[in-house]
C-alpha cells in the first residue's frame, strides 16, 4: 500500500522547486494534494503535471484571507487535512548596514508570519495522526555574510517545530522541520546578483559539502514524505538535515 494512501495534504509553494517535487512524491504515494502559490500560470502547469489527485489554489501565505479561502475550500470538498508542508518562502541577500524595511518585512512576512498562519489555520481541520512539516534551512545553523534576515527567519521556523510540539502535546499531531542544504532553485537564482555569482556560489557550496555536491529537490521531497507518513510516527519536534553534511562539520 502507498505510504500516504488516502491522506489529504497541503503544500504551500507547491508550484516549483522542493514544493512541486514533494507534491509529485505525495501523489505517487497515494495522497490527495492541494498546492498553493502566488503565480497562477505556474500553478496551472504544476496541477496539469500532477494530474487529478492534485488541486491548485492561488494564494499568498502572508495574507491570512488567502489561507482562509484555501482551507474553506478544503473543508467543503474533503473536510479535513492530514498533512501540512509549510514550504513557501522567499530569500533576498543584503549585508548589515544595507538592510531596508522592505528587505526585512518581506522575508519575515512570508517566512515567519506565513508559516504561522499556514499552520494555525489548518489546525481546526487536523486531528490525531496529523503531520506538520516546516521547511527551515541550514542557514539557521550557519553565519554566512549577507544572509542575516533570511537566516533569522529560518531559525524561527526551526524553533516553531519545538514550541508547537509543546503547544500540541497530547493531540497526536506531530511537528517537525527539515533543513535543506544548498539546492539549486529559482530562489537562489533570484537572490544572486548575476549568473556568474550564482555559479560561483554553487561551486563553493559543493566544495565545502562532505558529499562534494549540491542536493536536489527530489532528495528533499523523499524526506518530507517520510515525515508525512506513519513511518515517522514517533518523531516530533525534530530537525532533519538534508544537506550532504554541510551544516554538520
Amino acid at each position: 500500500m502507498p505510504k500516504l494512501d488516502g491522506k489529504i495534504a497541503v503544500i504551500t509553494g507547491g508550484n516549483s522547486g522542493i514544493g512541486l517535487a514533494t507534491a509529485k512524491v505525495f501523489v505517487k504515494e497515494g495522497a490527495r494534494v492541494y498546492i498553493t502559490g502566488r503565480r497562477q500560470a505556474e500553478l496551472d502547469a504544476a496541477a496539469a503535471l500532477l494530474g487529478p489527485s492534485a488541486k491548485a489554489v492561488q494564494g499568498d501565505v502572508s495574507k491570512p484571507a488567502d489561507l482562509d479561502r484555501l482551507y474553506g475550500q478544503i473543508r467543503s470538498e474533503v473536510g479535513r487535512v492530514d498533512v501540512v508542508f509549510a514550504n513557501a518562502g522567499v530569500v533576498t541577500k543584503a549585508p548589515l548596514g544595507s538592510l531596508t524595511e522592505e528587505h526585512v518585512e518581506n522575508q519575515l512576512d512570508v517566512n515567519v508570519k506565513g508559516v504561522i498562519w499556514t499552520v494555525q489555520k489548518a489546525l481546526p481541520l487536523m486531528g490525531p495522526g496529523g503531520s506538520i512539516i516546516l521547511n527551515a534551512s541550514i542557514v539557521a545553523s550557519k553565519g554566512w555574510a549577507d544572509w542575516s534576515v533570511y537566516s533569522a527567519s529560518k531559525a524561527a521556523v526551526r524553533n516553531f517545530a519545538r514550541t508547537w510540539s509543546s503547544d500540541l502535546r497530547g493531540q497526536g499531531i506531530r511537528v517537525n522541520a527539515i533543513s535543506p542544504g544548498v539546492i539549486p532553485s529559482p530562489a537562489h537564482e533570484n537572490a544572486a546578483a548575476s549568473r556568474d555569482a550564482l555559479n560561483s556560489f554553487m561551486a563553493y557550496a559543493a566544495s565545502i559539502t562532505p558529499l562534494a555536491r549540491t542536493g536536489t529537490d527530489e532528495e528533499v521531497a523523499k524526506v518530507v514524505a517520510f515525515l508525512a507518513s506513519d513511518d515517522s510516527s514517533f518523531i516530533a519536534a525534530s530537525e532533519i538535515f538534508v544537506d550532504g553534511g554541510i551544516a554538520q562539520i
